[in-house]
């Protein structure tokens, strides 16, 4: 973790931009006002700081949150800041695949474009083994398999907004650079068994970021063989004080306190991606502060990202059963 964010702390990248860039900063001037964007986990920390310098720059977002009270608390804010802002709220558990589909259908029945999609601001880093509604890890369900379903259900969406709009077309998957954690890949096998679950080591959180990121790359090489003019890639938006490292063992809460940075300038490299000139035509890639970072081999692996594709169609289909 620590090579690329030393990196980035010593100045501005190639992009102009880095570590102490802002949101705002890298919002100025645009004018987002045909745009349509839907970001997860809106209603705290980076999800919050998105979709608030989204909307700022005449963007409609859609806030994708499972506590109503909250998402519209986050809008009334936005609107006392921004009266004309559009603002509009999606109920979505990701951690649940039934949510995720009444969710996508709320979406297509308001017959709105969508140009944007942010997601996985919406995370779980668990301190025991937990599993989903749906019988799956929690961790790996609410981070990879819920957001890995409603990019599927919302695509077709997107490939038409593109189309109909010319308009490019941006998935932003946030993923961490904790997905280093996952040094093994992904072991299908194991993802389910509780007896390889770490309580003192935040393996399945790093897998279900490793996850992210191959999502990302294998989401691109389809969309590029598909021809739609809609790219993917995947971010590291830095270390935020949030509710993930509130809960984070006492361990990795201390090593992280010296890079800990705003939740403003955490958003930046999400905004960066989702909405800069500079990455118009870019897919398949990682994000660190605001620049392309290299990634290590196990997340560049493209057999592993197809694979890991094959398991999430099945854990997802009506009838799955996470079965390989």
């Amino acid at each position: 973790m620590g090579s690329a964010i030393s990196q980035v702390l010593r100045g501005n990248g190639e992009s102009g931009y880095g570590f102490h860039t802002s949101a705002e900063d890298i919002t100025q001037g645009l004018d987002l006002s045909p745009t349509t964007a839907i970001v997860t986990g809106a209603t705290s920390g980076i999800g919050l700081e998105t979709a608030k310098a989204l909307a700022m720059r005449g963007a409609r977002v859609i806030l994708a949150a499972r506590n109503i009270k909250a998402a519209e608390s986050v809008k009334e804010s936005i609107l006392e800041n921004k009266p004309d802002a559009r603002i509009e709220i999606l109920e979505l558990d990701l951690s649940s695949l039934a949510s995720v589909r009444r969710a996508a259908e709320d979406f297509h029945a308001r017959n709105l474009p969508l140009h944007i999609l942010i997601r996985n601001n919406a995370g779980a880093l668990v301190p025991r083994f937990m599993r989903s509604e749906d019988g799956i890890e929690l961790q790996f369900a609410t981070n990879h398999l819920g957001h890995f379903l409603l990019t599927k259900l919302l695509l077709d969406k997107m490939v038409e907004t593109s189309r109909d709009s010319r308009m490019e077309g941006r998935i932003v998957n946030v993923a961490s650079q904790c997905y280093r954690i996952a040094r093994d890949g992904i072991e299908f096998d194991k993802l389910n068994d509780p007896a390889s679950f770490s309580t003192t080591y935040p393996l399945g959180y790093g897998i279900s970021k490793l996850a992210n990121i191959l999502h990302a790359k294998e989401l691109a090489r389809r969309l590029k063989e598909r021809g739609a003019n809609v790219t993917a890639n995947a971010v590291h938006p830095g270390v935020i004080h949030t509710n993930i490292v509130r809960i984070a063992p006492e361990y990795i809460s201390c090593k992280i306190t010296k890079m800990i940075m705003s939740h403003d300038s955490g958003a930046a490299t999400t905004c960066y991606v989702a909405t800069h000139p500079g990455v118009s035509g870019v897919s398949g890639k990682y994000f660190v502060d605001c620049n392309k970072a290299e990634c290590v081999s196990y997340a560049n692996d493209m057999k592993l990202a197809q694979r890991l594709w094959q398991f999430s169609e099945k854990w997802t289909s009506p009838a799955g059963d996470g079965t390989d």
